[in-house]
């Protein structure tokens, strides 16, 4: 069974996890298109930090960031070995419920234009292109998207 729950992202698993992600963002785009956050930067009081784990092992991350007005969806990453068992659905089912307690309306995120899997979660979780938020800028490696809640 998959739980999701709060979790430091300095615990081990995570933090394994997040190193692979930023790997795999440093690997497919330019270092001015990564706007991922550094595991310390996710410790943040605005920031909400997710796993998933199946047992004692972490399978997935992600983070609702609290903004004025809205949430940004941060550090969804799921261990290759799990894909495609439903663990990122999971993730990004808490961070929306978490989203509400905290009384957003809106979910935004950015995410690079080639990771086609994450078009289709978020699009099977309603999320719709928009334009850039925040401090992004229009860049072709980058999809915007958001949600209203």
């Amino acid at each position: 069974m998959i739980i999701v729950g709060r979790t430091d992202p300095h615990d081990p698993q995570a933090t394994a996890l997040l190193q692979q992600s930023h790997a795999l963002m440093q690997s497919l785009f330019p270092p001015e298109d990564n706007f991922y956050l550094s595991i310390d930067d996710l410790c943040a009081d605005n920031i909400h930090f997710f796993t998933a784990r199946e047992a004692d092992t972490v399978l997935g991350t992600g983070a609702l960031m609290v903004k004025d007005g809205y949430g940004e969806i941060k550090s969804m990453f799921v261990s290759e070995d799990a894909r495609g068992r439903g663990v990122a659905d999971a993730i990004l089912r808490q961070l929306e419920d978490h989203a509400k307690t905290e009384f957003l309306r809106m979910l935004k995120l950015e995410t690079g234009n080639v990771l086609y899997a994450a078009h289709r979660l978020y699009a099977r979780h309603e999320f719709v292109p928009c334009g850039p938020f925040g401090d992004y800028i229009d860049a072709p490696s980058s999809i915007f998207m958001k949600k209203a809640l």
